[in-house]
């Protein structure tokens, strides 16, 4: 684990590295949650596996102890901070879990990410469908995986040329199905990072 400084304090990336890697995924985690997400845990396993080193981002706001996240803007400011400390000459990849997944959408052009996996998008408030953010995925122009829970009540994003949606087992917790999500992220690594 390394302790980043960030604009809005400090933050943490639980590093699980590699011989070699094919590229780094930096995963953020859901808003009241953290980085032991059964899902994120189960697509760090998967990215191991295909070669990929993993960086699980804690934010300022939870290494602080609170459990309201802090305002969008914040929140992206702090994990370009953290994803800048961690690059390297390796592809990168984005993502991350609810509230970390959109940080990771919003941000992926400034990182210059290669590709973004989204766990459990919550592309609306329970309920209020006309709350949509899916414009958060339809701004990206590089390939992007969505895995969701068939009875999430966030919805689910549709697929599109270059996102590819996965829909496994369970709601929005993701776990009932730890095995479909980890071949959805290992053959989703293995179609967008070169051989």
């Amino acid at each position: 684990m390394i302790e980043v400084e960030t604009p809005q304090g400090t933050a943490r990336a639980h590093l699980h590295e590699v011989e070699a890697p094919r590229a780094l995924l930096v995963l953020g985690h859901g808003a009241g949650g953290g980085v032991t997400a059964p899902d994120l845990v189960t697509a760090t396993k998967a990215a191991e596996e295909s070669g990929v080193s993993v960086a699980l981002v804690e934010q300022p706001y939870r290494v602080a102890g609170r459990r309201t996240p802090a305002p969008a803007r914040q929140l992206d400011a702090a994990w370009l901070a953290v994803v800048e400390q961690l690059r390297g000459e390796a592809p990168l990849l984005v993502g991350g879990r609810s509230a970390g997944a959109r940080v990771a959408c919003r941000t992926a052009a400034e990182t210059g990410a290669a590709g973004v996996l989204c766990l459990a998008f919550p592309l609306h408030p329970p309920g209020r469908p006309e709350k949509s953010r899916l414009a958060e995925l339809e701004a990206l122009d590089v390939p992007v995986l969505v895995v969701q829970g068939e009875r999430d009540p966030f919805g689910t994003p549709p697929s599109a040329p270059g996102r590819t949606l996965a829909v496994v087992a369970g709601d929005y917790g993701l776990k009932a199905d730890r095995g479909a999500i980890a071949t959805a992220v290992g053959d989703w690594l293995a179609a967008v990072l070169p051989a």
